[in-house]
């Protein structure tokens, strides 16, 4: 259903800036505007990793140097049948953690040292089996998709601002009012859509998370802690532009936190009831094992 929902999601954003694009600036604005944003993804999809590793000073450790971590994700890498990524540890008492990489054979994952400190190890493989699912899902991609066309919209809706849209003959018969409002509203349809589709990401990886490990409440009280502590502080150079990262929202609870449309996270609540209808769902079916497995026996 997730995947679904993203799919449409990509196509209103591809919507969007063909009537943006199209009706301001004609097919040669939006090309335009779709190569610069395209340009600025490009980079962003081959270089984001060590960009965001740096902005953080994640360290890589290997497995004498973070055994117990090393074991988790090695367990969980062999489970999904994915390449084994690098593993990082920042050096921060904010428990969080993140998943980057274009796809899963250029992934790393990184974790802080409060995250360490705060779970135990069947909620540090809850947190991992989440990461690991993004990246077997190529959420870096797909975010990149979403970034790039909402960068266009946003771009062409500047240039409109400006009253400079490539010379369009368009803008000679335009209300200046119409285009002020649309230069102001479709950058945040854009931003709307994006972040809902950041959204339903995290729901797609804590369904991945509980189906790796067969456990959704490892997960789910990884969740409550990670929440309930990021109340009181935010990991060290998180920002709205990362946020979207991290395992949990850095500004979960803060009075200057996004409303539920720009929110790049679902509501941990909402979470937790997604899980607990996997727990559900797990439950029943063992039972109908028990009850084959009687019949047959």
């Amino acid at each position: 259903m997730e995947q679904i929902k993203t799919f449409l999601l990509l196509g209103s954003l591809s919507v969007l800036l063909v009537f943006i694009g199209g009706y301001l600036g004609g097919q040669g604005g939006m090309l335009i505007a779709l190569l610069i944003a395209g340009g600025m993804n490009f980079y962003a999809y081959y270089f984001s990793d060590t960009m965001i590793l740096k902005h953080y000073n994640a360290q890589e450790v290997d497995p004498r140097e973070a055994p117990m971590l090393y074991r988790v994700v090695e367990r969980l890498v062999e489970r999904a049948d994915i390449p084994m990524p690098k593993v990082y540890i920042i050096h921060d008492h904010i428990p969080n953690a993140f998943a980057t990489g274009r796809n899963p054979e250029h992934a790393a994952v990184a974790i802080t040292t409060g995250l360490l400190e705060l779970l135990n190890e069947d909620e540090i493989e809850g947190v991992m089996a989440h990461e690991l699912s993004h990246v077997a899902h190529r959420d870096i991609l797909i975010a990149t998709v979403a970034a790039t066309i909402a960068g266009s919209v946003a771009f062409i809706a500047n240039m409109l601002q400006f009253g400079a849209m490539f010379g369009s003959r368009n803008n000679r018969n335009m209300n200046p009012i119409i285009m002020i409002v649309m230069a102001i509203l479709l950058p945040i349809a854009a931003s709307i859509i994006q972040m809902t589709i950041s959204r339903s990401r995290e729901f797609m990886a804590d369904e991945g998370a509980a189906r790796l490990t067969g456990h959704p409440e490892w997960l789910q009280n990884a969740l409550v802690k990670l929440t309930n502590y990021n109340v009181r502080g935010e990991v060290h150079g998180a920002t709205p532009e990362n946020a979207h990262m991290l395992i949990v929202s850095p500004f979960e609870g803060k009075s200057f936190s996004f409303s539920n449309l720009f929110r790049t996270h679902p509501t941990t609540q909402q979470r937790l009831e997604r899980l607990e209808a996997l727990k559900e769902e797990f439950s029943a079916a063992k039972e109908q094992n028990k009850l084959y497995d009687r019949h047959y026996v």
